[in-house]
């Protein structure tokens, strides 16, 4: 079985002391992406949508360094500050995964650093 953390200077660095992403064997395990810049570390201008954006952007690139794409993505957890920001995640969430969704969860917490949204995702890749 194929077993190991997913690198890629193309993916956003972790912002804490674990993998950005874990294969294990015909599953990929995505950690939390939040909406950062990866050249910058910082949130881009724009509002929630902005940050929101650069999530599923970020999301997209950690999923493709393990040689897949969103269309192998059979879960997610979308963790929102506020449920205001909903409306825009949906809209968001319906442009990334355009057909056969994956299942969802949205649980509405405090993040870290103020940020407004993180996503995990699990991958199917076999």
């Amino acid at each position: 079985m194929t077993y190991g953390p997913v690198e890629s200077p193309d993916m956003p660095k972790a912002i804490g002391p674990y993998s950005p992403a874990v294969r294990a064997g015909d599953f990929l395990f995505v950690a939390g992406q939040p909406g950062l810049d990866h050249s910058t570390r910082s949130v881009p201008d724009g509002g929630f949508e902005a940050e929101a954006r650069q999530a599923f952007v970020n999301l997209r690139v950690v999923v493709e360094a393990a040689g897949a794409s969103l269309a192998r993505v059979v879960r997610t957890t979308v963790f929102l500050g506020s449920t205001e920001d909903i409306p825009v995640m949906n809209k968001l969430f319906a442009e990334f995964f355009p057909s056969a969704p994956p299942a969802r969860s949205t649980p509405i917490v405090v993040l870290p650093r103020g940020l407004r949204i993180s996503i995990d995702a699990t991958a199917y890749l076999g």
